[in-house]
């Protein structure tokens, strides 16, 4: 090669790399999808290289994570009558601890009556249950439960955060939700900690196949940065979002006493992932707040989730606080609503739950 054709290259080299690392940067200031840009960019770059050899390896865990139909017998009968005309249904899972009368079962769906304009997504609500009592509580207050056993498990007392049933509990959701969207359904998942205000669906972005709330929201909902909260969750059906969901369960073994959003945090940026090819955004904790970052506004809250907090009944006191506090908000006259800033006054006691 001669000194020209040489430093021609190096030139050439030198120019794309700056475009690789400055490009994204000015990108980033102006519109979120400079994180897919970023990835796709440095992708083709290493095959302009010739570093990319090609596909990789089949990953095993396509292949061996089967489940059957016969483990969740009724299952399509009940979201076939709860789906929308999309497919899509809405679930949540109930045990006997949040079952009780005038308890997390009786708040989550009361938020629905409510709601602004939202009763009419009950029809839509599947409940699932993870025991007998949290089963028969569903049928005296809801038209589609099911009941989802496991085997050698038993889910029904309140289950406190990171002691070995509550991880067995979450990951049995994490295997449920695979089969979910393996049988062709979409579905937003909500924890039954979760007040339901507005209708969520004209948040969603439509070409994402998963979108997943956060404890701590960065502004970018691309960013990989956010910190993911499995407890409310909108996934699309398709190969895409059942292969993250095999690879998720899977990774529980690489990731031994994790729970579900910890190893989310851990395997977002593995290799594997990225070759999933999966859409996933951030959900703005403005519109889908919690107590770990509560929304401020509102006028624009869709849902308000009792998390960074632990014990049911911290939960349930500063659930009421948020269900009195949206009963006010929304009996105030509209010009009341212009001049007077309404606050939510939890978290209180879960303000209460980390404390030593």
């Amino acid at each position: 090669m001669t000194l020209h054709k040489r430093r021609l290259r190096e030139l050439i080299v030198f120019a794309v790399m700056a475009t690789l690392v400055g490009l994204p940067w000015i990108i980033m200031q102006q519109k979120p999808a400079a994180y897919r840009f970023q990835y796709e960019f440095s992708r083709r770059f290493q095959l302009l290289l010739g570093k990319e050899q090609g596909p990789r390896r089949q990953p095993p865990w396509r292949e061996t994570l089967k489940l059957s139909k016969e483990e969740f017998p009724g299952l399509d009968k009940v979201l076939a009558r709860a789906s929308m005309h999309d497919r899509t249904v809405i679930l949540t899972t109930l045990n006997a601890a949040w079952a009780q009368p005038n308890t997390m079962v009786d708040l989550f769906l009361d938020s629905f009556e409510q709601g602004d304009g939202i009763k009419y997504l009950l029809k839509h609500l599947v409940i699932i249950a993870l025991d007998q009592v949290a089963y028969d509580r569903c049928t005296e207050l809801h038209t589609a439960c099911f009941m989802l056993t496991t085997e050698g498990v038993d889910f029904a007392a309140d289950k406190f955060f990171m002691t070995e049933d509550y991880l067995k509990m979450m990951w049995r959701r994490i295997e449920f939700l695979r089969y979910v969207l393996e049988m062709g359904y979409n579905f937003v998942f909500s924890d039954a900690d979760i007040m339901w205000f507005r209708d969520p669906f004209p948040r969603f972005d439509k070409t994402a196949d998963l979108q997943i709330a956060c404890d701590k929201y960065t502004g970018i909902p691309e960013d990989l940065e956010n910190r993911p909260n499995g407890g409310f969750v909108y996934a699309r059906s398709n190969n895409r979002s059942i292969d993250f969901y095999k690879y998720w369960y899977m990774s529980r073994e690489d990731h031994p006493g994790l729970h579900d959003q910890d190893v989310l945090n851990e395997i977002k940026f593995d290799q594997d992932f990225v070759d999933i090819g999966l859409e996933l955004q951030f959900l703005d904790t403005l519109y889908f707040g919690g107590f770990c970052e509560v929304s401020r506004d509102l006028e624009s809250v869709c849902t308000m989730h009792a998390n960074c907090c632990t014990g049911l009944q911290r939960k349930l006191q500063d659930l009421r606080l948020v269900k009195e506090d949206w009963k006010r908000f929304k009996e105030m006259p509209l010009q009341m609503k212009r001049h007077q800033r309404v606050y939510w006054r939890a978290p209180r006691l879960c303000l209460l739950s980390f404390e030593s």
